[in-house]
């Protein structure tokens, strides 16, 4: 059968699966892959990425498993909708597999943004003696750098709520933030800013003040977003 260009790159032979994926999930995200779409069979694309049948039949179940795929044994492998299937495993799994994740990554602090100081409220809320000492002992004695003091801030925060989805949420934040928060903290400023940011919010959680405790998380998040946009356009004109 004739096959589409999509499908006709070859790779290197280092990690072949996921490489397989990153080239079908950004053609499907990006639209040249249409929802419905019906993918080569297993061997055109073996042939086709030069690789042998298992690597490209593990490749498929990863898509199926991002909710990229339907594969239909007897039928067929289509490609779904992902604007209504799609999860955070799925925003994850753009992020670092786009060459071009800059439009990912600000969704991402656009939507931590909106929700986080909602978590900072009920943790205020919610928070237990053992909760606030986790908290205070994260803000004042643990010997980390500023970034991973931050994630283990914000995680304190998630956990403080006692709603699981909440700390789970975070967490996926965290792990984004971990490998881009050089971005935000490479300026000594911003540093200086987080610091003052932790000892509020610490008070505000010990107080039982969620008003405050929302206020100041959302003043942060609303500061961190414009600098990381600043330093990420900064970046970009420098690489032009």
């Amino acid at each position: 059968m004739s096959v589409n260009p999509v499908f006709t790159r070859s790779i290197s032979r280092s990690r072949l699966s996921d490489e397989i994926v990153t080239i079908i999930q950004q053609q499907i995200m990006s639209g040249a892959i249409a929802p419905g779409t019906r993918l080569p069979t297993e061997r055109d694309l073996a042939e086709s990425f030069k690789v042998n049948r298992t690597t490209v039949r593990e490749a498929l179940r990863k898509l199926e498993n991002l909710d990229l795929l339907d594969i239909n044994h007897g039928d067929g492998v289509y490609a779904r909708n992902y604007l209504e299937s799609g999860s955070l495993d799925l925003i994850k799994a753009a992020i670092y597999s786009s060459s071009d994740n800059c439009k990912s990554l600000l969704d991402i602090l656009e939507v931590r943004r909106i929700i986080v100081p909602e978590m900072a409220s009920l943790a205020a809320q919610r928070r237990t003696a053992a909760d606030l000492e986790d908290l205070r002992y994260a803000v004042l004695k643990a010997d980390l750098t500023m970034l991973e003091r931050d994630i283990k801030v914000h995680q304190m925060i998630a956990r403080c709520t006692h709603n699981l989805l909440c700390t789970i949420i975070l967490n996926f934040f965290n792990q984004v933030f971990r490998d881009y928060g050089y971005l935000y903290f490479d300026d000594e400023r911003n540093v200086t800013r987080s610091r003052t940011f932790h000892h509020e919010i610490l008070e505000a959680v010990k107080n039982r003040q969620p008003e405050e405790a929302r206020r100041i998380m959302a003043e942060v998040l609303f500061y961190a977003e414009k600098a990381v946009r600043s330093a990420m356009a900064a970046k970009a004109k420098k690489e032009s």
